[in-house]
């Protein structure tokens, strides 16, 4: 079980636990006023569950293909302040817009599976959770464009070869790139993270750095004011 201030997870049943990435997306993701959010993979529900504090006006939708996974998301649902907004549907993202052709979303986020070409990991749940190819970003972007509102915005965590991938398939989808933050361990390494975000209006392109660290162990200003919301250590 991990503690936030307002909320708790519990991590039973999910390949991936929460991490860095997720809980970074959930802090930086943004759009002005979002009625509407939606959630793809969302694992435990830390994401959803963190944009349904921010935005205390917003219904927030989350899909997850692991069944185990969706339970345990649907259980720290139920458990939260914020459950009557919260919405769990336990399929593929596709299945999903396809069943519900209507939904367009101020926000959409997601954490990824991310691993091109590299080898699956021996546990099953694993494998889904992080590996893909090129097919499931073009799936990605082209079916999220189509359910993004005319002001939404779509926003995603990756390393930087997926970040660069979907680059053009984003231009295909006809989004256009808005964020890029290149998220560090220390100020002197090299990204190991992008988020980007992707909207149907054009706007001025904003590039900036994020430092976890401000030395081993220690978290850097930075960090902790994003997540001073949530973590009960800040």
């Amino acid at each position: 079980m991990f503690h936030f201030k307002q909320f708790s997870v519990d991590q039973t049943g999910c390949a991936m636990k929460i991490n860095t990435d997720g809980v970074l997306l959930g802090a930086l993701a943004e759009v002005d006023e979002p009625k509407a959010i939606l959630d793809i993979g969302t694992g435990t529900g830390v994401m959803a569950l963190m944009l349904a504090q921010r935005f205390e006006q917003a219904e927030v939708d989350a899909v997850e293909i692991d069944i185990e996974a969706a339970k345990t998301a649907e259980r720290n649902f139920n458990a939260s302040p914020f459950n009557n907004r919260l919405k769990i549907y336990p399929e593929r993202f596709e299945d999903f817009f396809e069943q519900h052709p209507e939904k367009k979303y101020d926000l959409i986020v997601s954490n990824p599976p991310f691993h091109l070409n590299s080898l699956r990991s021996s546990d099953s749940g694993k494998a889904t959770a992080r590996h893909t190819d090129r097919l499931f970003f073009e799936k990605l972007i082209q079916q999220t464009a189509q359910h993004l509102t005319n002001e939404g915005a779509l926003w995603l965590v990756l390393p930087e070869e997926a970040a660069t991938l979907i680059k053009p398939l984003a231009v295909e989808a006809g989004l256009h790139q808005s964020m890029q933050i290149h998220i560090r361990s220390f100020a002197e390494s090299k990204p190991h993270r992008f988020i980007v975000s992707y909207s149907k209006n054009a706007r001025q392109f904003v590039e900036q750095d994020f430092v976890i660290y401000q030395s081993p162990k220690i978290y850097s200003t930075q960090y902790q004011a994003a997540l001073k919301s949530f973590f009960t250590i800040f």
